[in-house]
């Protein structure tokens, strides 16, 4: 009997009034009465379920979640197994959706919620067991520091769009240029920098909108962890393929961010509940392609003699690349330790080897290419 039909047969006898909930004890002697290729450990799994309750009932779509598929993978369920063990994931029975009394905060758990997490019993699992503290800080306080920095130089250069054709632009501390190469810290502090009021509010809005949630479901370390990873790569990835060219903005971490959100939620689609999601997706994925198009348009389009050439838009490129291998990993591990996974150390091995090409690249490929990079400011 396959995974459909067992539901099937599961709903018509032992939940025709479709109340959610089946009867542990009657589920267990239907699996062994009709020998129904089950997993053990998720047959044990689901009566665990049940006897977290007063009612004794397994939850429908959590047999729904846990019935033999081929994505289910041994490592979350042994993993939820042991919560349940360990008594720390008694769940509440009713939907999310169908809940009552909720403030204005609580309403915002439940959609990030529904936003982020593809599985029901993960996303009542998550709404029951957060805390408002600690708050997304990391998110919030990049984008409050960049929105700081640009004021600054905006009022300083009188400049609020395209502040890059100002001279005095490329003279900042935090700005990433090929001269600079030997002050490490610009690897990073570049993305505290924008090319004007246009990239601000893309990045902006979208560390806010994707960045936050993220970081209230997987935590301040997993999220920042990928966001710093794509601006490293951003800039290392600049300084080996568009040699000459500074970077500023921080669109490596926002591109990481958002590659990974959206490649869980392709992967995960049926799971999903968030509303309009394919117009939402089309959407996104315009916008980032809109703002790749500029970052293109701005790279090649003919410089001001005292400005020297434009940001190099590889920086987006490589984001994306670290939200897909990367931030996949980290998104489809929620209530899992990332060291106990083998792909995790896999992207992180990778990660490391592109570190260590790109210091050496940076160290010795200038000098025996005879790289042309235009003089520091």
């Amino acid at each position: 009997m396959d995974r459909s039909s067992l539901l099937q047969l599961i709903q018509e006898q032992l939940d025709p009034e479709n109340t959610g909930f089946i009867g542990a004890d009657t589920f267990t002697g239907l699996v062994h009465s009709h020998e129904l290729p089950l997993d053990p450990a998720k047959l044990d799994m689901l009566v665990a379920l049940a006897q977290s309750n007063e009612r004794g009932q397994v939850c429908y779509q959590e047999l729904v979640d846990l019935a033999p598929a081929p994505q289910i993978s041994s490592k979350r369920s042994s993993s939820f197994k042991r919560a349940i063990a360990n008594g720390q994931r008694a769940l509440p029975r009713d939907g999310l959706l169908d809940e009552p009394g909720l403030g204005v905060y609580k309403r915002f758990v439940r959609y990030v919620a529904y936003e982020i997490l593809p599985c029901e019993v993960d996303r009542r699992w998550y709404f029951y067991r957060h805390r408002s503290c600690p708050p997304p800080v990391f998110m919030a306080s990049v984008t409050l520091a960049q929105i700081i920095v640009f004021l600054c130089y905006g009022a300083r250069l009188n400049k609020w769009v395209l502040q890059t054709y100002h001279p005095e632009y490329m003279k900042s501390p935090l700005v990433y240029h090929p001269g600079h190469r030997a002050r490490a810290w610009r690897f990073l502090t570049y993305m505290f920098m924008h090319v004007g009021l246009e990239q601000l509010g893309f990045n902006a809005l979208l560390q806010l909108m994707i960045g936050v949630p993220l970081e209230m479901v997987h935590g301040v370390l997993r999220i920042s962890l990928l966001y710093l990873a794509g601006v490293l790569a951003g800039s290392l990835t600049v300084s080996i393929t568009d040699m000459r060219a500074p970077v500023v903005g921080g669109s490596g971490g926002v591109y990481a961010l958002c590659s990974a959100h959206l490649a869980n939620v392709v992967m995960n689609w049926a799971g999903m509940r968030c509303p309009y999601k394919l117009l939402r997706m089309v959407l996104a994925l315009v916008c980032m392609s809109s703002e790749v198009g500029r970052a293109v348009w701005l790279r090649f389009s003919p410089p001001l003699p005292s400005s020297g050439p434009q940001p190099s838009f590889m920086a987006h490129l490589a984001g994306a690349v670290v939200g897909v291998s990367m931030g996949l990993t980290i998104l489809r591990s929620y209530e899992e330790r990332l060291q106990d996974q083998c792909g995790w150390w896999v992207v992180l091995l990778a990660y490391g080897t592109f570190l260590l090409f790109a210091i050496f690249w940076n160290i010795f490929a200038y000098d025996l290419l005879g790289a042309h990079i235009p003089p520091p400011p």
